[in-house]
């Protein structure tokens, strides 16, 4: 069984994953390997984007050379794909993260399958469905998932975590 056709049952880690990104294009997320990632579900207009948006900038800003990368995934049953919706997520994630760390992905119901691993690794508060934009999930260098963090948890909040991750 390839990559591309791993199960969340069968996998061990997220590097045995391959997504697409918002070109349509395959990524293998084994390109990640010895980073810490941080994989959030993202929007371009809710009441929470301006905040995190800006908070992710300051993360990617202050630990990207050392590591850390921002993976955003604008959830295919929430969000306009349109090639203006699409765009505005590439303006508001720069310098967040790179073009080509922009993926979709669904989420709930007949989740990708990047999704049902992240969710079975670190259930929530009222069980593994995402209720939000800006759900996160910090993964370590070795691709396991070390926590979940709810939409209100702010990025920098969790900055500590990604710290010790990075340093270990």
């Amino acid at each position: 069984m390839g990559a591309a056709e791993s199960s969340s049952k069968l996998a061990g880690s997220i590097h045995d994953f391959v997504v697409k990104d918002a070109r349509g294009n395959d990524v293998e997320l084994s390109r990640y390997k010895g980073k810490v990632v941080l994989i959030v579900n993202v929007a371009s207009r809710r009441g929470l984007t301006n905040s995190n948006y800006t908070e992710l900038g300051l993360l990617h800003e202050k630990y990207g050379d050392k590591g850390l990368e921002i993976l955003a995934f604008p959830c295919t049953n929430l969000v306009d794909k349109s090639q203006v919706a699409m765009s505005r997520l590439r303006s508001l994630l720069a310098p967040a993260s790179k073009q080509d760390t922009l993926f979709l992905a669904r989420l709930n119901g007949n989740a990708a399958p990047l999704y049902k691993f992240l969710k079975s690794q670190k259930g929530g508060l009222f069980g593994e469905r995402i209720k939000w934009n800006f759900t996160k999930f910090l993964v370590g260098k070795d691709g396991h998932v070390v926590s979940r963090y709810a939409s209100t948890s702010s990025p920098l909040s969790i900055e500590n975590n990604i710290q010790k991750l990075l340093e270990a």
